[in-house]
């Protein structure tokens, strides 16, 4: 009998009970009296459905002390085992804080636990605002709970529970260090809550987590409360990506496979332009093909997702552009998704939500061109967009008034935007660096918000069909649903001498030596030592089988091993003298040389067009840009124009004769081609190519190879009759002795990395008198209240006075370039700065990094390796300094080149950065901390004040 929802735990166990004698009713009567007096009891009654197993599974651990890690899918509610952490420690008169990895996120919980709690008991605190901080439950982003851990800050008294939301982020390699710095300075009292996606890894994770936070509970969920779907959109037909069939194991649709098939065959362009001819059957095919395969439009997806019942959905495209661009299609597609009634609420909720936006600037924010779409049912979302034009779309999706989101990644991070369907456009994306597939952790994320729980009966995720598509590849991707946790963990300036003072240097060593960093790089270790172990056990036996009678069989080897690299050696440098003479003799051609070529497709006699020398070099003629020395482009005896490559004159090549080149020659034109040609032949076919002559070895007048064959004449083993057999066994002996020695680097490598690389911190830190020894300066105090990228950089403009005199603006302009990291790549053009001493302050800061980045050197501090200053980016500082002297909106957006969206993210973390300063700035004697807090009232205006919560 299926039993609804809504049946208790209490009366669904009387129904079971009944056939149960006298006594089992009794000890179940007994412990169900048990479980109503305990807190999860009266957890469930706050809400009308029944957990699942994995959540009731974590809650009873918490309740039993335990800390716990819960790794489910999106969507699937471990939340609830949050929620619960919060009703314990109310319950239990203790504090408990729920962190997030990102504001929007923790305004979210915020106003959950507000509905749920009261806005008497929850507080809230991010990077820029504070609600009740002092409340027993406060929702906060992970940074704002490392910097108290630091601070010592009194808000931990009474602590009792951290719930971590979205704990996989400390993979991230910008901010994941946030994450692992919290979980090891937690006081020991407290019980630790982590919610994780689902990553493959889990029980490694949560063994770290009983090893630096004490018992801890893995409970891993594998289930989807709302089953997923996935298709594949081609044309006019939605496939199945999984063909239906009994068992765990999916096959791969097989009408899929036949049409990747089918459009792999099919001829190209190419292929019709070189004369192939098609049968009238064949083209005939193809035509009926191409009428049913095609990549669909977005607003030809939307409106077919529409027909089939599919919205809403999120249209994830990985470009901000291509979003807004999609708005727009639709728009002028003629696409509505709304009636009358809906578009005259998302016109009253917009305007109600807008209203604290002045007119004027509506219209720079492209309001009125945002709502047109929003009352038709279609948004984008990325992170360029103003944060209450992001939160508008986000209300109106969950409440159905928007059924078609067009988004970037950054939308499947956490927020709480479940749809029916989720619709990927492509499955690559520009990586900051190339273009590269999205891996299956990232394809998990992004089609875990199809299936909303309690609406939807099944989720969908639609991927559109591309040419060149390979449908096991797709397969490969959902049929993956886990990915690995990896650290990203590495000690900062900041952290160093955070630590130093709160612990000293050697404890601090041994703590960092707890991060999951190096508990990971560690366990790799235990690996790579069982190999060494086995490597040792083989050497010992082919020391064994290579002992010789006679004499040292090991030192024989050796001087055969160094007699083969000395002759490898000069081989190597008789190749390369020999390419270099070969090239000089390529860039003494010019035009009408005939010359011989000696090698390749090209081999014969040819004529030089153009000697074709690399930029720079041109002696008179047009340089290229090849890396690879001269490429001369030749007329062949065959009438082929080419142009050639070095390795086509492994010898050097001198002209045979010279002929003169007509000025009407077309190397294009087949008849000019012939004419040469012919009179090349005419001119030089009867002389023979020169020989190249024999060179001498270098090996037969060498020394070292001479005192080595002698020594090699004279060993005792030279005259054992097993000397080659012998011989077999050393060189396997050296090859494993070489395998072996290259495990062992990598162990060295990976043991104390964290350690090392802290070690190093310190020692730069002392020599610039941040410490002395387990001592903290006051300069080292200073720079442990400034925390981010350059916090170095801004303890020693400090230091050095260069922001003393400077006005508010001034020093916005200057601290923007903490925090800002444009997008585009180093061929931006020069940024625009302010004038006077705002532009000095920051040539000096310029300066100040420069020298600090040599130091960085000196003491083998890298930041491919995520640690050490970045050079400072100014492209942020004349729009800040624009918006600090109180300019308007549309001119500096104008100026800056920038989204709203953007320019609102980058003034609140310049605000953010700006606090730091104002509160380590020195207070006697300086004109910094007040200019400080001057610029954060000067930039907290207009757009930058426009924010919900956080």
């Amino acid at each position: 009998m299926i039993v609804p929802l809504s049946v208790g735990p209490g009366r669904l166990e009387s129904t079971m009970t009944e056939d149960l004698s006298p006594a089992e009713r009794y000890a179940a009567a007994r412990r169900r009296a048990a479980e109503q007096a305990t807190a999860l009891a009266s957890f469930r009654e706050m809400y009308d459905f029944g957990l699942d197993p994995f959540q009731i599974e974590a809650c009873q651990a918490l309740e039993a002390g335990k800390g716990v890690l819960v790794a489910a899918p999106t969507g699937s509610g471990k939340t609830i085992v949050g929620e619960f952490a919060v009703h314990l420690a109310l319950r239990q008169g203790k504090k408990c804080f729920y962190t997030t990895p990102i504001k929007a996120l923790s305004n979210q919980k915020y106003a959950d636990l507000c509905r749920r709690y009261g806005t008497a008991k929850v507080g809230l605190l991010t990077g820029d605002n504070s609600v009740n901080s002092d409340a027993p439950v406060v929702v906060m982003t992970t940074e704002v709970l490392r910097n108290m851990l630091y601070a010592g800050s009194q808000t931990l008294l009474g602590l009792g529970y951290v719930v971590m939301d979205e704990v996989h982020y400390l993979s991230d390699r910008f901010r994941g260090a946030v994450w692992e710095e919290v979980i090891i300075h937690l006081p020991e009292s407290v019980t630790l809550v982590s919610l994780s996606a689902t990553v493959s890894n889990a029980e490694e994770f949560g063994d770290w987590l009983d090893t630096v936070r004490g018992d801890t509970e893995v409970i891993v969920s594998e289930h989807r409360p709302v089953p997923l779907f996935q298709h594949v959109l081609a044309g006019r037909r939605m496939y199945d990506l999984f063909e239906e069939g009994e068992g765990h194991k999916k096959a791969v649709n097989p009408d899929l496979v036949r049409l990747a098939r089918m459009e792999a065959t099919r001829p190209s362009y190419q292929d019709r332009r070189r004369g192939r001819a098609m049968r009238e059957a064949d083209r005939e095919r193809e035509r009926r093909q191409r009428s049913r395969v095609w990549t669909p439009g977005r607003p030809e997806v939307i409106e077919r997702l529409d027909s089939e019942g599919l919205l809403p959905a999120i249209t994830f495209i990985f470009s901000r552009a291509a979003c807004e661009a999609a708005v727009q299609q639709c728009l002028y597609a003629g696409l509505r998704l709304n009636d009358e009634e809906a578009r005259e609420q998302v016109r009253a909720l917009v305007e109600e939500r807008t209203a604290h936006i002045a007119s004027e600037d509506l219209h720079v924010l492209g309001y009125y061109e945002w709502l047109e779409g929003l009352e038709r049912g279609i948004a984008a979302h990325h992170a360029g967009m103003l944060p209450t034009f992001k939160e508008v779309v986000e209300e109106l999706f969950v409440r159905g008034l928007v059924k078609a989101v067009f988004a970037t990644e950054t939308l499947a991070l956490g927020i709480n935007m479940p749809a029916r369907s989720v619709v990927l456009e492509k499955l690559v994306k520009w990586n900051g660096e190339q273009h590269a597939d999205i891996t299956p952790g990232e394809y998990t994320q992004l089609t875990g918000r199809a299936g909303r729980r309690g609406i939807d009966v099944e989720g969908h995720a639609v991927v559109l069909w591309q040419r060149g598509m390979s449908p096991e590849h797709l397969a490969g991707l959902a049929g993956t649903r886990t990915y690995p946790l990896r650290s990203s963990f590495k000690p900062s300036y900041n952290m160093a001498v955070n630590l130093v003072e709160q612990f000293g240097r050697h404890r601090s060593r041994e703590l960092l030596e707890t991060s999951f960093a190096q508990f990971q790089a560690d366990k790799s270790v235990v690996g790579i030592s069982r190999q060494v172990q086995r490597n040792e056990e083989g050497l010992a036996g082919y020391k064994a089988s290579m002992t010789c009678h006679l004499g040292d069989f090991e030192e024989y080897a050796r001087l055969r091993r160094e007699l083969k690299d000395r002759e490898t050696e000069l081989a190597r440098q008789g190749v390369a003298q020999r390419r270099a003479e070969a090239t000089v003799a390529l860039e003494r051609l010019k035009p009408g040389d005939v010359i011989h070529v000696p090698t390749g497709k090209y081999a014969g006699l040819a004529l030089v067009l153009d000697p074709g020398l690399p930029a720079g070099r041109s002696n008179g003629h047009r340089g290229f840009d090849h890396h690879d020395g001269p490429r001369p482009l030749v007329l062949t005896a065959e009438r082929q124009v080419k142009r050639l490559a070095t390795m086509d004159f492994p010898v050097p090549v001198e002209p045979l004769d010279r002929m003169r080149i007509p000025k009407s020659f077309n190397p294009r034109s087949p008849q000019s081609r012939r004419d040469l040609a012919s009179a090349l032949r005419t001119k030089a076919g009867h002389i023979p190519p020169e020989r190249a002559r024999k060179k001498r070895s270098q090996a037969a007048d060498d020394r070292e190879i001479a005192r080595l064959r002698t020594a090699l004449r004279a060993h005792p083993c030279h005259g054992c009759d097993e000397r080659e057999d012998h011989a077999r066994w050393a060189e396997r002996y050296h090859r494993l002795l070489r395998d072996t020695s290259q495990l062992e680097r990598r162990i060295e490598g990976r043991t104390n990395t964290i350690a090392r690389t802290f070690d190093r911190i310190v020692a730069l830190l002392t020599e610039l008198d941040y410490l002395r020894g387990d001592e903290v300066t006051e300069h080292g105090r200073r720079l442990a209240r400034l925390y981010g990228e350059l916090d170095l950089l801004a303890s020693e403009c400090l230091r050095e006075r260069v922001w003393e005199g400077l006005s508010p603006a001034e020093l916005a302009a200057c601290a923007s370039a903490l925090v800002y990291e444009a997008r585009v790549g180093d061929d931006a053009m020069a940024p625009k700065l302010p004038s006077g001493k705002g532009k000095a302050a920051l040539g000096e800061m310029v300066r100040i990094w420069g020298r600090l980045d040599a130091l960085e050197e000196d003491f083998r501090i890298s930041q491919t390796e995520g640690v050490g200053q970045r050079e400072p980016d100014l492209g942020f500082a004349w729009a800040a300094y624009m918006w600090a002297s109180g300019k308007g909106l549309d001119e500096v957006l104008r100026e800056a080149e920038m989204p709203a969206g953007d320019f609102v993210r980058w003034c609140k973390q310049l605000i953010d950065v700006l606090g730091q300063i104002s509160a380590a700035a020195p207070t006697e004697d300086s004109t910094v901390a007040k200019a400080a807090r001057k610029a954060v009232d000067q930039l907290l205006r207009g757009v930058v004040a426009y924010s919900s919560v956080g």
